[in-house]
């Protein structure tokens, strides 16, 4: 670690942060390894983010978006390219399974290509989605486009190419 990742400070993102939320995200939209994300639906889950802060500027953001009574998915975690290696993701993700266990959540989930940093803390590699056949139909009823890339909905295949699905038991 350098000197940048022991001045990181995570907090809960506020309303203020969402250009620099969306910002970050738009660093990996062009390749595919992030989705963009309208501003309106970033103001309406900035509640589920997290910050990392560095010297007063954003530079990584991260959530936790809850999908079913123990069942929670890590979402939009993205670092600024010039801190990245640093522990930037690590703390943000470490803030992140707190909140899950703090909410009751036994499983967290997340679709990425960044499969060796989520591996190293913990998660593994799985093939479906791991509900019950009644939580998916329950499911199905949600609007949000990354419970339809949870559950491998056809709509959303050409978004989640070359992703991984991983698990993490808490």
């Amino acid at each position: 670690m350098t000197d940048t990742a022991h001045a990181i400070i995570v907090r809960t993102a506020r309303t203020a942060d969402v250009a620099a939320i969306r910002a970050l995200i738009g660093t990996y939209t062009d390749d595919g390894r992030l989705m963009a994300k309208a501003q309106v639906t970033l103001f309406e889950s900035v509640q589920e983010f997290v910050v990392a802060e560095s010297n007063g500027q954003i530079v990584g953001c991260g959530a936790l978006h809850v999908m079913w009574e123990d069942l929670a998915e890590v979402r939009s975690l993205a670092v600024e390219p010039r801190v990245q290696s640093q522990g930037v993701g690590s703390a943000m993700l470490t803030t992140l399974l707190e909140r899950a266990r703090s909410l009751g959540v036994r499983r967290v989930f997340c679709l990425t290509f960044e499969t060796s940093f989520f591996s190293r803390h913990g998660f593994g590699e799985i093939d479906s989605a791991p509900v019950s056949h009644a939580v998916f139909e329950e499911l199905l009823q949600s609007y949000d486009q990354g419970v339809a890339e949870f559950l491998d909905l056809e709509r959303v295949k050409p978004n989640t190419l070359g992703n991984h699905r991983m698990l993490l038991r808490l």
